[in-house]
């Protein structure tokens, strides 16, 4: 049991850091979807599985609603002043710092806060940092909801050893679909030709 639970680690990281360096929407919300399925994985190592199927349906409609709103929007390439930490081997040199952290880190939470697993902690972890790290390089709208989308899955996970209400199982769903609406809005809106 516990080689699957690393295996949704990895695998978690593996989609957080491709979601970095990623430029095609469809190649993100994919990514996404395989996520949020990794992370009703390590949700599910605390919560029932009813309750980690929330999670796991909720991602799906926020990413279906990011989908939707993106087939219908014109892609315009707006670019701003290029700063330096722009490329690609600036992202994989933070990815590979925050990576180093959490591997530091992960231990000494588990012995503050024991009973949550090595597996859990890792994983919220890496989302949280990555997700962190993305919304620092990003100024796109559609960027930036993916970015939060990461950080609120990483929030979660770890969230879920710590709480097994129902009620904030809801709230939390309530919030991602939220952050979906609004992010298809500010999509909707930057495009004066959809509307």
């Amino acid at each position: 049991m516990t080689i699957v639970v690393w295996v949704a680690v990895v695998i978690v990281s593996i989609t957080a850091f491709v979601l970095l360096l990623s430029r095609d929407w469809r190649i993100e919300l994919g990514l996404l979807g395989i996520q949020y399925l990794s992370v009703f994985w390590l949700t599910s190592q605390h919560w029932p599985m009813s309750m980690a199927a929330i999670k796991l349906v909720t991602g799906w409609m926020a990413i279906a609603t990011l989908g939707m709103t993106q087939l219908n929007v014109k892609e315009t390439i707006v670019r701003g002043p290029q700063f330096w930490p722009q490329g690609w081997l600036f992202r994989l040199f933070a990815a590979g710092i925050v990576i180093v952290i959490v591997i530091a880190s992960t231990p000494r939470i588990d012995s503050i806060i024991p009973g949550i697993g090595l597996p859990v902690i890792a994983g919220s972890l890496i989302l949280l940092g990555l997700g962190l790290l993305h919304l620092g390089i990003t100024t796109q709208p559609f960027r930036v909801i993916i970015g939060l989308l990461t950080v609120l899955s990483g929030f979660e996970t770890i969230y879920s050893a710590l709480e097994s209400s129902i009620l904030v199982a809801a709230m939390l769903s309530i919030v991602n679909l939220g952050l979906a609406m609004v992010g298809a809005y500010i999509l909707t809106a930057r495009n004066p030709e959809n509307i």
